[in-house]
């Protein structure tokens, strides 16, 4: 028997279109409109790289994280490159994100929600359109989906093709992705073995105690003969700041079970605090697909930008449907947060509260690094903790910049990172990233947090 289709609603067509009416914030200026064109029309019948199912699946999970029963672990690369989509550094990302998991679930004792900014964080807010370099003047690196980091004319102009680069480069990844979480890389029990190699160093032997309670439960588990599917594979989702229309309207697709879009280019999409304007085009089209939505808070953000947000974005008050995504800075938190935090909670809506501890703690080092310190974003993580707490709300999840490589782009943590290892192993394009120890250090220490609740 056929699946039943539903007709498609013209005014459904027509308002995806509505955003063309808006001003849209940090758009590429494309050189060739037909090429554009051809690329559009490329993308708007290649295969969806999710689908309509796993995003309700997501949604439903996030409804129970903002009920206080589930936990959200977002992580990645502040912008993703073409050329490091290769299969060990995606492993090495999904291995990170899986071991923080693990203990992030021991300490909180809920489900963790794993989502990657993986597979489509291709584009990059910038505060210039320019760049200038010993008095040349070329457009500023927008991420691989617009055009190259090197510093040449030619690398630096806006080429639509690259959109299709994006495309083909996020599908290798998901099938990658998908291969390790279902095909028993993602198994508690190993996942568990590895973080057993962070907690024989004894710069982390604080953490002890805690891994040593994870490895008696699953010690308990297996004995006990233990062997659900859900200990063998896990969900993954993946994510990113939906900042190109050129890519995330061509990738829009109409379900055919109920008639109502869904942006098939990732399971979860972010507007930034650079475009999140009530009036622009990237509120109004996010307003319109029926993917979980999250929206960044700065410090500036007022009780009424975030009761508006929740008009447009959830005007149905939908469980999961709408997440916060707090990013303050570790000084500005514990007096920025706590009225939004107060209105929303005295409003009838239920949003996700998660906090991005990372853009919020910038710095420039003496040797001209952009760097964070690990003490910063740890901080913040507690200030977000602590204005929950007070607030009687729940702290729903972390968003974190990493990689599950050995890099030097963040200062401190128990490796000790100086701005001297910066010379020696900073490789990121954009913004720094914590380290794979780094990242299990955060672990160990909101697992802390979540315990003490």
């Amino acid at each position: 028997m056929s699946e039943k289709t539903v007709a498609v609603d013209p005014a459904v067509l027509s308002g995806l279109e509505n955003y063309r009416n808006l001003p849209a914030a940090q758009q590429p200026t494309w050189p060739d409109a037909a090429e554009l064109a051809k690329v559009q029309a490329q993308l708007s019948v290649l295969p969806p790289l999710v689908f309509a199912g796993e995003v309700d699946r997501l949604r439903d999970q996030l409804a129970l994280a903002a009920s206080g029963k589930a936990f959200l672990l977002q992580g990645g690369d502040c912008a993703e490159t073409f050329a490091d989509a290769t299969a060990d550094r995606i492993r090495n990302r999904v291995k990170t994100l899986l071991q923080m998991a693990v203990v992030l679930m021991y300490g909180s004792s809920l489900p963790i929600v794993k989502m990657g900014r993986m597979a489509g964080q291709f584009a990059k807010p910038r505060s210039s359109n320019d760049e200038t370099r010993d008095g040349v003047t070329l457009p500023a690196y927008r991420g691989d989906a617009v055009n190259g980091y090197e510093f040449t004319p030619e690398s630096r102009a806006h080429d639509p093709r690259r959109l299709l680069d994006a495309y083909h480069t996020s599908s290798s990844t998901l099938n990658l992705i998908r291969a390790f979480t279902t095909g028993g890389f993602a198994d508690l029990r190993s996942v568990h073995d590895w973080n057993k190699g962070f907690t024989d160093n004894p710069a982390n032997a604080r953490y002890e105690s805690l891994a040593r309670e994870i490895d008696r439960a699953v010690r308990f588990m297996s004995a006990a003969g233990v062997d659900a599917a859900e200990l063998r594979s896990t969900d993954f989702y993946v994510s990113h700041e939906g900042l190109l229309f050129d890519y995330e309207r061509p990738m829009t697709r109409i379900d055919s079970r109920t008639g109502t879009p869904y942006d098939t280019s990732g399971h979860f999409i972010w507007i930034g605090e650079r475009t999140r304007q009530m009036d622009h085009a990237h509120i109004d089209f996010m307003s319109r697909i029926r993917n979980p939505i999250g929206v960044k808070l700065g410090p500036n953000t007022s009780v009424d930008d975030v009761l508006e947000l929740i008009d447009k974005l959830d005007p149905n008050r939908e469980p999961g449907r709408l997440t916060f995504i707090t990013r303050m800075g570790a000084p500005k938190i514990r007096e920025a947060l706590p009225k939004l935090v107060e209105a929303v909670k005295a409003s009838d809506a239920n949003p996700l509260w998660i906090t991005d501890p990372m853009h919020g703690n910038g710095i420039t080092t003496k040797n001209g690094y952009k760097s964070r310190r690990f003490d910063d974003v740890m901080d913040e993580v507690r200030g977000f903790f602590e204005v929950h707490t007070a607030a009687g709300t729940f702290p729903g999840g972390i968003h974190i910049e990493l990689t599950g490589d050995d890099v030097a782009e963040c200062l401190g943590g128990s490796e000790m990172i100086d701005e001297a290892t910066l010379e020696e192993r900073y490789e990121s394009l954009c913004d720094p990233r914590l380290n794979h120890m780094q990242s299990l250090e955060l672990a160990f220490l909101v697992a802390e947090e979540l315990a003490n609740r």
